[in-house]
């Protein structure tokens, strides 16, 4: 296999160094101005999407050494062993096997995984075939008509943005869904629904996750409370874990359980069984459809060459911008308010992937790794901190999505979000100069005077970076194809900068922390090493506000 190399260490490095300092002079708006092949060559399509970078500070000969930089890194060939099940998850000897999941056959080793996996998908049609068809019920005898998904992270992200995402696509069920362990969100949830017709699926691979069997208890004493005996649980809970004997002394029977593996992440993790929700809501050939997407993306992913390979290109993209341009942070602005869930999936997605500061081997980096993720959909961050994006002194490079229909039967205003979407991107780029604001000034009535001491203000620089991924329509193809190609994204990026994307370690810490300092709130008896000041402060706040009851 091949081994990694620190990004520092590649050759082409010091050229990229010495050619993001000769871009500082570098218009975007000039380069398509002059070349009326850049929007066209900076563009390309892959599974029913369409990509184009032209609106990015980057020339031919950018492009070109980035491209000898994914050729240095060996790119193709780790591509290629991600895919064929080599152990690419070193911290935990494993492979990432989420291709798996939404490919239609697998052949030499890969075979008895596949046939797990399709023994699974065979469970999970038929339970949204029966819920759908109103087959199963609760314990007073009627059908099920809302499915609670309870879960976190990627247990709870991935499904949460698929449901939402393909609303025009659902059924008669209901889906909701509980991630926090504030109880808050669980009674929020539970307020408008009938117990006898509402079913919980527990999403935890290890059925241990403290959020998760929180709110799975809160939701079987509200079954209880509500009139259901022991014995009718079990109508009431589905699980997707590999710990069967918690969820069956839970009262979740193992003919309720849908399995995980361990070669599968949980942000990775939404075409597997934890996608259970989705495929209720939506209806099993619809989910099947958006596997179908993911699945034409990973065929591009394999077969195309880094120069045509789209989430190669923008792994690239974000190298070059956190690697040699200085940007820290990325934005995510979905055109479409089905979508307005995507930036928190991809926070998780790319921050708990590639938010790494040791190599492979264990060595400190000595560059910056995953970028800061955030955004918000269509219009609405135009009106808070689309300021800073035009006006601010970060560099915040932009990934504008935009589905080219709509849904809705409101054409006119979806008219609206477009024009909204290409006058974002090209405000960005093109800004404002100070002569252009001072006329812009003098239009609205200002004096030449009033007008000189205010145009600063309305000055944008522009040249400001943007990728434009847009479809035909939102469905369930293009919705796949859009997962798949951030996920691939994210794994390229982790291949450059020598990480492995699919640990998570720093995760635990806060987890075994937390759990000391639960036992401290339940007034354990337990001696506990003393704590920084601030902490032992807030506990025994916390703990003045709760007093214990005496002992008798």
């Amino acid at each position: 296999m091949t081994t990694f190399t620190p990004l520092s260490a590649f050759p082409v490095c010091s050229k990229l160094g010495s050619h993001a300092e000769s871009m500082s002079t570098f218009s975007i708006a000039s380069a398509l101005d002059s070349d009326n092949t850049r929007a066209k060559e900076f563009t390309l399509s892959a599974a029913g999407l369409e990509l184009d970078y032209s609106r990015h500070l980057i020339d031919r000969k950018a492009l070109s050494l980035l491209l000898d930089l994914a050729k240095q890194s060996n790119l193709t060939e780790r591509a290629a062993a991600l895919l064929r099940g080599a152990h690419l998850n070193n911290t935990e000897d494993r492979p990432a096997l989420h291709t798996l999941l939404r490919a239609p056959r697998a052949s030499g080793s890969l075979a008895p995984l596949f046939s797990e996996v399709e023994a699974t998908l065979a469970r999970m049609k038929t339970l949204s075939v029966r819920l759908n068809g109103g087959e199963h019920t609760g314990f007073s005898g009627m059908a099920i008509t809302d499915i609670v998904n309870i879960g976190i992270g990627g247990s709870d992200l991935g499904p949460r943005l698929v449901t939402e995402a393909l609303r025009p696509f659902h059924g008669h069920l209901r889906c909701h869904y509980v991630a926090n362990v504030d109880p808050a969100d669980l009674q929020t949830t539970l307020q408008n629904l009938n117990a006898a017709t509402t079913l919980f699926v527990i999403c935890s691979k290890s059925f241990r996750t403290e959020e998760t069997l929180a709110n799975a208890l809160g939701a079987r004493a509200w079954l209880l409370q509500a009139g259901a005996n022991e014995a009718e649980l079990s109508r009431h809970f589905l699980a997707v874990t590999t710990n069967l004997p918690a969820a069956q002394e839970f009262g979740i029977p193992p003919d309720h359980c849908l399995p995980l593996w361990d070669w599968v992440g949980g942000r990775y993790s939404v075409w597997s069984a934890v996608g259970i929700s989705c495929a209720i809501a939506v209806g099993w050939e619809n989910f099947g459809r958006l596997l179908t997407g993911a699945h034409a993306m990973d065929t591009h992913f394999a077969t195309a060459p880094p120069a045509a390979n789209m989430p190669m290109l923008m792994a690239l993209l974000e190298i070059w911008y956190t690697g040699f341009l200085g940007a820290g942070n990325h934005v995510v602005l979905p055109y479409d308010h089905s979508l307005n869930r995507l930036p928190d999936f991809l926070q998780q997605l790319t921050m708990e992937s590639n938010g790494k500061r040791v190599s492979t081997t264990g060595a400190t980096l000595d560059y910056d790794t995953a970028p800061v993720i955030w955004g918000c959909a269509g219009t609405l961050g135009q009106h808070s901190f689309h300021q800073m994006l035009h006006q601010g002194t970060r560099l915040c490079p932009v990934d504008f999505i935009l589905p080219l229909t709509t849904h809705s039967s409101i054409s006119e205003q979806h008219m609206r979000l477009v024009a909204n979407c290409l006058a974002q991107s090209r405000a960005l780029m093109v800004g404002r100069s100070l002569e252009s604001a001072h006329d812009a000034l003098l239009r609205r009535g200002f004096s030449q005077a009033k007008a000189k001491e205010l145009a600063p203000h309305l000055v944008m620089p522009g040249n400001r970076p943007s990728s434009t991924i847009s479809m035909a329509c939102l469905n369930p193809e293009t919705l796949g194809a859009l997962l798949a190609l951030y996920e691939h994204r994210t794994f390229c990026s982790a291949q450059i900068w020598d990480i492995n994307p699919f640990d998570q370690w720093g995760v635990e810490l806060g987890k075994e922390f937390g759990e000391d300092i639960l036992r401290r709130l339940q007034g354990s008896g337990d001696t506990f090493p003393p704590l920084d000041g601030s902490t032992e402060r807030l506990i025994l706040a916390w703990l003045a506000e709760h007093p214990q009851p005496e002992e008798p």
